[in-house]
């Protein structure tokens, strides 16, 4: 019987995960259009077995070369992403357009943004390499906060990708140096920061860190609807709260940072870039932007210019303020605004006749929001989400529907810009019919 993969993690952990985007055959019957990155593979694993005391059969690395060939590949592929130590995306403009390496590059972030806030700081297992020569500026949002180290490789590494090296015999020695100080950098980084195994991801459904090709930049806003210290009742416990509501912290069992924190940095892991704010700053911007109609509908010229998630503490509600800003909140909700409720499983007064009246009141406050959420295939993100894991989980697909639905109904505003008149067209002019007696033809 096959050993579960939780059972060999500790001591079968990959060094390293190379991720690369696959090039497409582009000519009939040529070779595997992958080779020289599967050298670089074998050059890597090489230099670290010498590197390490790994047994002889023990996994020096991970690469899909042969994966999907085969029944179980995105198994695999999700189970080598959640032990492996450390993840090296060869990074090219090819990459950034690859749904594939985006997933993998998300599910392997997600370990490092869960690592974080369970008090273990940053880990820096992410280890990009360019493989041919990209653009800085134009690098996606969800890789805007990697250390991109230009000097730990060598400078042509940086300046012109490991792929020129790799092709010209006349730079041999110049990338057997570059890789090995790669490979003396993924064992120093996996011995002296070590990354706890992770649970491995449904490939098919775990998102991409990078947007859709050729799309603008995407925003999204935050919303925290929690009390603070000074706005709880005397009997609620004061460890999840803190001087703003943005210092809310229901898992603070498992969580040594603010839901915020966390959930901002897991939204720009998707390519996002994110606006966080409280409910009362929220609050007066969103009636400023939109006024509802006769019938509840937000009407008007002025439209939002992103998408809304808006995070509840049900412990909120005690406060009159803040229930009248949820009711203008939910009276003007359009359809890409959408809510998670936390409720922390293991929060005794969370689970009281209290907090099952306080999940009343807010059902009264946000019927739209809830109803809403409760017919998505998220619901269970309104109904108290009771981990910070399942919290994690949802989060990606709640962000999704509010982008989708902002794309989708959203009016677009061009910026206005000079007038450019239609240019005449060169030959005859076209025929028309002759006027009728009444339409200024001759008489």
């Amino acid at each position: 019987m096959e050993t579960a993969w939780w059972e060999r993690a500790a001591d079968n952990q990959p060094y390293f995960f190379l991720s690369y985007a696959h090039m497409p055959r582009w000519e009939q019957g040529g070779g595997d259009p992958d080779h020289w990155v599967h050298v670089l593979y074998k050059d890597l694993c090489e230099n670290i077995m010498h590197l390490t005391d790994l047994p002889a059969g023990a996994p020096a690395g991970f690469m899909d070369r042969e994966l999907r060939s085969g029944e179980g590949w995105s198994e695999k592929l999700a189970e080598n992403l959640a032990t492996c130590r450390v993840f090296i995306p060869l990074f090219s403009p090819r990459y950034f357009g690859s749904e594939m390496c985006g997933r993998e590059l998300f599910a392997f972030n997600q370990r490092l943004v869960e690592a974080r806030t369970s008090g273990l700081g940053a880990i820096p297992a992410i280890v990009p390499v360019m493989w041919t020569r990209v653009d800085y500026s134009q690098l996606p949002e969800s890789v805007g906060h990697l250390h991109i180290d230009n000097s730990a490789f060598g400078g042509t590494h940086a300046n012109e990708g490991l792929y020129r090296l790799i092709k010209l015999n006349r730079r041999r020695d110049e990338y057997q140096e570059t890789v090995l100080q790669l490979a003396e950098h993924i064992v120093r980084v996996a011995q002296e920061s070590p990354l706890p195994p992770g649970t491995p991801r449904d490939y098919h459904a775990t998102p991409s860190a990078f947007k859709p090709r050729g799309q603008s930049p995407r925003r999204i806003r935050l919303t925290v609807a929690a009390p603070t210290r000074d706005t709880i009742p005397e009997h609620r416990d004061v460890r999840p709260y803190g001087e703003r509501a943005q210092d809310w912290n229901p898992y603070h069992s498992e969580a040594t940072r603010p839901l915020s924190e966390h959930a901002a940095e897991l939204i720009r892991s998707l390519d996002y870039r994110v606006t966080v704010s409280s409910l009362d700053e929220s609050d007066a911007s969103l009636v400023a932007e939109r006024e509802p109609g006769v019938d509840g509908t937000p009407v008007g010229d002025d439209e939002p210019n992103q998408p809304h998630v808006l995070i509840v503490d049900r412990w909120v509600v005690t406060a009159r303020k803040h229930c009248d800003e949820l009711r203008r909140f939910d009276d003007h909700a359009q359809s890409w605004m959408n809510v998670v409720v936390p409720w922390n499983d293991s929060d005794v007064q969370c689970h009281s006749a209290e907090g099952l009246e306080l999940r009343r009141l807010l059902e009264d406050l946000l019927p739209r929001l809830l109803d809403r959420g409760r017919r998505a295939p998220w619901h269970r993100a309104v109904d108290g989400v009771p981990t910070l894991k399942e919290f994690t989980d949802v989060l990606p697909a709640v962000v999704a529907h509010a982008a989708g639905q902002f794309f989708k109904h959203a009016h677009a505003h061009p910026p206005t810009g000079p007038h450019v008149p239609r240019p005449r067209l060169l030959g005859p002019a076209p025929r028309t019919a002759a006027p009728g007696p009444h339409e200024g033809g001759e008489e």
